[in-house]
């Protein structure tokens, strides 16, 4: 009998089944969302969740059943809005998805109401990708159906928070405790709205009362002693920014804000043309990093000239006309009086421009419009395409001319901004006062050891502090051998095999080559305008050398002439005993160098050795061109074909290499940026050593091939 009854239940879920798949299928090309609110409740608040159950119809037809999940509205103007955006929240973490995206509750499904080419959002995300910002949102369209009644295409997109593969700072204790490290991770957004008023939820800046929310910690776990840190913080951050010195490197603002980001944020601000960049700006503070990081981007829809409150833009700079001119706006508007920032943002601008910005863009525009064909014909079908719903420029009677619209101000807006960004840069660079002729001719393709003549022993990394310190010699040490490079002003700049980072002395106020001595040396994120790292290698009698720094004026010295392991190689007196003084004279020795084909410099994720693969940490192998999985952690590697000049992945599953990758010359100049699941051709550029990095599952790998 119990089985009979158990046979029945069987044939009646089956029966429900099949009933779910004929009655959920795709309208489009895109993946389908069903989405059932209790008893049918209507949606109706920002803040108050409705208990749902949702299906969903992927490409393949195969139907996925979520049946405990919850749905309330989200946004802000766009809330107003007939087609309404939402939040969801699942009732346990799913990857939703897939691979290389977030496992988590809460997703966004943004509906894109006020931009009639549906993809803004979407290009944007692009944009951040290319320009290397290493959280962009995601962007999978979908049709909607909510309630049995079709709304109309929307977008699948991440909520701005802290986790892996989002904003990837390191998670804070919960509790707390006594030894719990508060220095990070924040995720802070400068925030036009400012409803903070109670409450450990935000503050304002002292200087320019710029309205600062918190959004992680959250409000109900943040304590006080976190909100004061992170709130003290950006106070010192726009102390150093309208401090006289605030031009100043250690001294003035740039000490508290890490460059590339801020470089790659502020030029995909510019070059989406976002009016609401700084009326909303996310940035986030990493643990035991005093640097303040840059992104991500969010929320465009108004943005690539979609505003009639401003009109078009194509030909105007966001510092100038962008809405904040009380939030960031005074920040932005400071940075612009450094001439540092001036060049910084010329530089990368002009980078990613040669890197093929424009054509990246409009083939984005089109790839992803001609996605959206069936799908926006139904939208519209649904709203109508030539009615304003926000603040449109103008308004046409065809997707395409709104795609074209689109086009256009890619086109006009890009080539305008490299000649409006250019006219901020002084009429003529003054020659460097301080420039040297090198004496030390550095071999790219090598890497130097750096030994002490009285010694023996050589410059290390201490691991744990970064210091340099005179160690006893290992000759399979990577973190005693150093890469040197001549910069433009005959300064060197060297860098360290195993950190990445660069040789910098980090001795405060206004020394001169004999005051202020004795700071031990250390490692820094590379900066080759930092006269901090730059070094002149003055030669002595046969092949000695002294290591004077630019910025303090003194010789690296092994502090004593101590031959015993841990000795502090310190900042110290240069003069005329240079040439005599054994604690300060050093052997420079190629030791080891660059090999080609492709070498892991990220030791802590995997090894390549050819011509088998293997990953040290139990991961992965492939041995004789066979996968093989051990913890299902990584089944892609990268691979170069000399022969022909391409970079490319392989995988058991090339579905999953969405991510993007960015490849470097030696100077750290981006030069080619493509996805994962495409090959890249490197045959137009020159001979030597490049950089391949991509960021996946919240971990940056980066290793190095020589062309």
């Amino acid at each position: 009998m119990n089985r009979r009854i158990t046979y029945l239940c069987m044939i009646l879920v089956c029966a429900c089944l099949r009933a779910w798949a004929d009655e959920h299928v795709r309208l489009t090309n895109l993946p389908h969302i069903y989405i059932e609110t209790f008893t049918g409740r209507s949606i109706s608040s920002k803040s108050t969740y409705v208990l749902a159950r949702m299906w969903m119809v992927d490409e393949e037809d195969n139907v996925q059943f979520y049946d405990s999940l919850e749905i309330r509205g989200r946004g802000n103007s766009t809330w107003g809005l007939a087609k309404k955006p939402y939040r969801l929240k699942f009732h346990e973490k799913v990857k939703w998805l897939g691979k290389g995206y977030a496992n988590t509750k809460n997703w966004t499904l943004l509906a894109n109401h006020g931009d009639k080419s549906l993809i803004r959002n979407a290009i944007s995300r692009e944009l951040g990708e290319f320009v290397g910002l290493k959280f962009n949102p995601a962007a999978k369209f979908v049709d909607l159906t909510l309630n049995g009644k079709y709304v109309g295409n929307y977008q699948i997109s991440d909520h701005v928070d802290v986790r892996p593969h989002r904003v990837n700072v390191e998670e804070q204790d919960l509790p707390l405790t006594e030894e719990s490290n508060i220095t990070g991770g924040y995720l802070l957004e400068a925030d036009g709205f400012g409803d903070f008023q109670n409450g450990k939820s935000g503050f304002y800046s002292p200087k320019r009362s710029v309205p600062i929310r918190i959004h992680y910690p959250d409000e109900d776990d943040i304590v006080d002693r976190q909100y004061k840190y992170i709130r003290n913080f950006v106070y010192d951050f726009e102390q150093r920014l309208y401090d006289e010195s605030f031009s100043d490197p250690a001294e003035g603002y740039r000490s508290r804000v890490d460059s590339i980001s801020l470089a790659n944020w502020y030029v995909a601000s510019e070059v989406s043309g976002n009016p609401d960049a700084f009326w909303s700006a996310y940035f986030y503070k990493e643990q035991d990093d005093d640097r303040l990081f840059w992104g991500p981007l969010w929320d465009l829809d108004i943005a690539y000239a979609n505003d009639n409150r401003i009109g078009d833009t194509s030909r105007k700079l966001m510092k100038d006309v962008a809405f904040g001119s009380s939030v960031m706006g005074p920040w932005i508007d400071r940075l612009w009086e450094d001439e540092w920032f001036v060049r910084l943002v010329n530089r990368r601008l002009g980078e990613v421009i040669d890197e093929g910005l424009e054509d990246f863009m409009l083939d984005k525009v089109d790839s992803l419009a001609g996605l959206l064909q069936r799908s926006q014909q139904l939208n519209y079908e649904r709203w109508g395409i030539n009615v304003r719903t926000l603040r449109e420029c103008v308004l046409y009677s065809t997707y395409d001319q709104y795609v074209d619209d689109l086009r256009s101000y890619i086109a006009t807006h890009i080539p305008y901004l490299k000649e409006a960004f250019a006219s901020f840069l002084p009429d003529a660079p003054e020659p460097d006062p301080e420039h040297k002729v090198p004496t030390f001719v550095a071999d790219t393709l090598a890497y130097y050891t750096i030994s002490n003549l009285g010694t023996g022993t050589v410059f290390d990394v201490d691991a744990e502090t970064g210091t340099i310190c005179g160690n006893a010699l290992d000759a399979e040490s990577e973190s005693q051998q150093w890469h040197i490079r001549s910069l433009a002003n005959g300064y060197m700049h060297i860098t360290n095999r195993m950190t990445g980072l660069a040789l910098n002395d980090p001795t405060e106020g206004n020394p001169t080559a004999t005051t202020q001595t004795g700071t031990q040396l250390n490692v820094a994120a590379p900066d080759t305008l930092d006269k901090r790292q730059q070094w002149d290698i003055a030669t002595q009698l046969n092949e000695r050398w002294n290591l004077v720094n630019r910025f303090s004026q003194h010789a690296a010295n092994l502090s004593g002439g101590n031959h015993e392991n841990g000795t502090h190689i310190v900042s110290y007196t240069s003069d005329g005993r240079n040439s005599s003084s054994s604690n300060r004279l050093w052997l420079i020795e190629a030791t080891d160098w660059i090999v080609d084909g492709i070498e892991d410099i990220d030791n802590s994720k995997f090894k390549i050795q050819n011509p088998q693969w293997s990953m040290d940490n139990g991961q992965w192998s492939m041995d004789n061109g066979q996968w093989s999985m051990v913890n299902g952690q990584c089944d892609y590697a990268l691979a170069y074909d000399a022969a022909g000049s391409r970079l490319h992945f392989g995988a058991d599953n090339p579905s999953a290499l969405t991510f993007a990758v960015h490849v470097y010359d030696r100077s750290g100049r981006q030069v080619r940026t493509f996805r994962a699941s495409e090959s890249c051709d490197v045959s137009a550029l020159p001979r030597g050593l490049y950089i391949v990095s991509w960021r996946i599952q919240g971990r940056q790998h980066s290793v190095k091939f020589m062309k």
